[in-house]
């Protein structure tokens, strides 16, 4: 099955859990930001749940089905349409679009990014293990880079029980360009995304050089994402942080979550295209289960930051993990139609 670009949005790139194993000799882990978004778009299309999807940025694209194709479209509340008929795509179902329907996704209305699964998931060569888009070092995805006019891209075979579910929809809405499943992930099952979050971070290597009045603001006081922020990282706007006397450092290293202070003292978060090492000062680790949460903020957004113990971090990293497996269970329930 091909679909086709027809325009790519503003920064649509395929993605999938990442790619892991290879930081060592320096190759990022990139991958969805939202992996929440990821695994549970995946799941209610019948995927693996780190299956290759696109990964939309704030506008989307516009793609054409040349063939009856089941989607999902989780994270970011995004304004999805059939091009010329009928209402928006829901979020967060299955959703049977079928051949020769145009698929246009609009702007994000509440957050930055939507995770766009289709049954089958983007067929795009493994480089590394992983099929996720690295525009940086043009590694991964579709010829290393973002969404393009004209590309077309390929799809798997669906499983069964996704290829089942898309003939029952079309049967019950013959001559609709989309039929949503009746049913969805409920609102209480997907991550707390909010404009203004709390996000919960452990203390980082070197919280203890930074002078207390440093810690204390950065902890207390709000942070506002600024537009010099991407996939790579997103640079903070707030209370600058000051060491209690100068530091010198060799590269260590970081990863997603590892919020940093360079000279300027305004903090950067590491983001899901991070580099493998880096040379400022690591003032904390944001925990893992809020990883959603921070994929979605958009640039004018502000935080602020509540520290935890790492024991808790990964009591709710454990607890999120657990809940998507419940997750799993009942939607592979609900796909096979009981």
């Amino acid at each position: 099955m091909t679909i086709e670009v027809i325009k790519p949005g503003l920064f649509t790139t395929v993605q999938d859990g990442g790619r892991f194993g290879y930081r060592g000799i320096g190759v990022v882990t990139s991958g969805a930001m939202d992996r929440f978004a990821l695994q549970a778009a995946n799941l209610l299309v019948g995927n693996e749940p780190s299956a290759a999807l696109l990964e939309l940025t704030l506008t989307g694209a516009s793609l054409e089905f040349h063939e009856d194709a089941l989607v999902a479209l989780c994270g970011a509340d995004m304004d999805a349409r059939a091009e010329g008929a009928g209402p928006p795509l829901p979020c967060w179902r299955p959703v049977l679009v079928r051949s020769g329907t145009t698929l246009r996704l609009g702007h994000t209305r509440r957050g930055a990014r939507a995770c766009l699964a289709v049954a089958g998931g983007i067929a795009v060569p493994a480089v590394l293990a992983s099929r996720s888009t690295h525009a940086r070092s043009r590694l991964g995805g579709l010829a290393g880079r973002a969404l393009q006019p004209g590309d077309r891209l390929q799809v798997g075979p669906p499983a069964a029980a996704a290829a089942a579910l898309a003939a029952r929809l079309a049967a019950a809405t013959p001559g609709a360009l989309i039929a949503p499943a009746a049913w969805a992930i409920a609102p209480k099952a997907r991550p707390p995304y909010a404009e203004h979050p709390v996000v919960r971070v452990t203390l980082g290597r070197e919280a203890e050089s930074f002078a207390g009045g440093s810690l204390q603001s950065f902890l207390s006081t709000p942070y506002r994402v600024t537009p010099q922020s991407d996939r790579m990282g997103y640079r903070l706007n707030g209370e600058r942080l000051v060491l209690s006397e100068p530091l010198e450092m060799i590269s260590e290293s970081v990863t997603m979550g590892t919020v940093q202070a360079p000279p300027d003292g305004q903090p950067i978060i590491l983001m899901a295209d991070a580099q493998t090492t880096g040379g400022y000062p690591r003032i904390a680790q944001v925990a893992a289960v809020d990883f959603p949460i921070l994929a979605q903020m958009r640039p004018g957004g502000t935080l602020r930051f509540q520290e935890i113990s790492l024991d808790a971090a990964q009591v709710f990293y454990i607890q999120q993990q657990l809940e998507l497996r419940q997750l799993a269970a009942i939607i592979s329930l609900k796909i096979a139609g009981l």
